[in-house]
């Protein structure tokens, strides 16, 4: 009998499931992929070979205002891996350079300082200058112009006027961009709550080409790329990191060949075949990404290529921080009708678009192919509201799903596991 592990928070749920129901695992290559070198030796390498750019030496040499662009908290970049060696090259070409963390939250709320030195590490925090990113700070903000959508561009002051603008992140499957990192640091990363919206509308999430690992005529890709190069992002330093949230591979140089490159290797070992399953269980990998429930659904997608319609999909993370967005969980919490709620999203114009209504969209177009039954930490009328069936365990979760589909007349359903669902592209 096969028993699957599955990341949850900080630690991990086991499930034995039966020979003749076990449809398989879902799982990327990365996990036991083995680079054979350290995460300091890729990244170093990395810097000293870029790709189309200069070396970042040559670059800061004779800038005086460099800004780098950090993912936060949300994200397991290892900031402490990638950060001292941007800093070492940075400093190897331009001793006095004047550098500024500039903290990417986006629209998140800004890290803590023991975030920051979860992230960093203690010495940098202490020793260099680092700011968060508002979105809503007027004062912080300027125009760069107009996105091909129509949209105007509004960015951080600081990245804006810097002499050169470095971005650091990670490269992973991304459910509506195609793939986070590169472009992403810019767009949402430090652009105005406005733009942001604006690039988030209900019918760029529409698009069939905005999925998970497509890039190619995704209109939110196509918008996040101008705002990067307009907003001058010179060097990137992305990874692609493993279940253990350690490196793998790294890129770095110019903000689309480099990405690109990562693109490619994450395509080739993380691309898997849909097993079409009654129940399918998924996780977000664990902390940090399972710290509440608007960012599960990101782990909900992978389930959602290969749940049968009218099946059900076991979604598992720890969400300590409850829903993690008022506006995502009072629209669930007014509106019971999905189709409904979905011909609102759909009417809504762009310039209209409401805070996190793209999270509350794919989330809505997910329970309306599939029932899901959440494993969390939340409260369970939290996760009623948000039209879902809570559950504390996975055996309880299983027994809830075979009540379902027994009602169905299905018994006995096929079950497919996904440890990780934010690290495959299904399809």
């Amino acid at each position: 009998m096969p028993v699957v592990t599955f990341p949850y928070g900080k630690t991990y749920l086991k499930l034995a499931i039966p020979d003749d129901r076990y449809a398989g695992k879902l799982v990327s290559e990365m996990h036991d992929y083995d680079p054979g070198k350290s995460q300091q030796e890729l990244v170093r390498e990395a810097l000293e070979h870029p790709i189309g750019t200069p070396r970042l030496c040559e670059m800061a040499s004779g800038k005086q205002k460099i800004v780098i662009l950090a993912s936060d908290h949300t994200r397991p970049v290892p900031s402490k891996v990638i950060a001292p060696l941007l800093l070492e090259e940075i400093r190897r070409g331009n001793p006095d350079a004047q550098i500024t963390f500039l903290i990417a939250t986006g629209c998140h709320r800004g890290p803590t300082r023991q975030e920051l030195i979860d992230k960093f590490g203690p010495e940098i925090v202490e020793r260099e200058q680092i700011v968060l990113h508002d979105c809503d700070d007027e004062a912080m903000l300027v125009s760069l112009g107009t996105l091909p959508s129509g949209g105007e561009l509004r960015i951080n002051r600081l990245a804006a006027e810097a002499d050169l603008l470095v971005a650091e992140g990670f490269i992973e499957p991304h459910f509506f961009a195609g793939f986070s990192g590169g472009r992403k640091s810019v767009l949402p990363g430090i652009a105005s709550r406005k733009t942001v919206l604006y690039n988030h509308n209900a019918a760029f999430i529409d698009h069939p080409n905005a999925r998970t690992g497509v890039v190619e005529g995704n209109p939110i890709h196509t918008d996040m790329l101008y705002a990067a190069r307009a907003a001058r992002l010179a060097f990137i330093c992305n990874v692609v990191i493993n279940q253990r949230k350690e490196a793998i591979f790294a890129v770095a140089g110019d903000a689309d060949a480099a990405h690109i490159r990562g693109r490619e290797f994450l395509l080739q070992h993380c691309r898997v075949h849909p097993v079409w399953s009654d129940i399918v269980i998924s996780t977000n990998g664990g902390y940090p990404l399972d710290q509440n429930i608007y960012q599960a659904v990101k782990g909900m997608t992978a389930a959602e290529a290969t749940v049968n319609e009218g099946g059900v999909t076991i979604m598992l993370a720890q969400s300590g921080d409850g829903h993690g967005g008022e506006s995502f969980y009072e629209t669930f919490h007014r509106e019971k009708d999905l189709h409904r709620m979905m011909a609102g999203f759909l009417a809504t114009p762009a310039e209209e678009t409401i805070v996190d209504q793209w999270q509350s969209q794919i989330f809505a177009r997910l329970l309306m192919r599939s029932t899901v039954i959440f494993v969390s930490d939340a409260p369970d009328e939290m996760v009623r509201e948000l039209h879902m069936i809570p559950a504390h365990s996975l055996p309880e979760a299983l027994a809830l799903a075979d009540g379902i589909l027994a009602a169905k007349g299905k018994k006995n359903s096929k079950i497919l596991a996904i440890p990780d669902g934010v690290s495959v592209i299904v399809g």
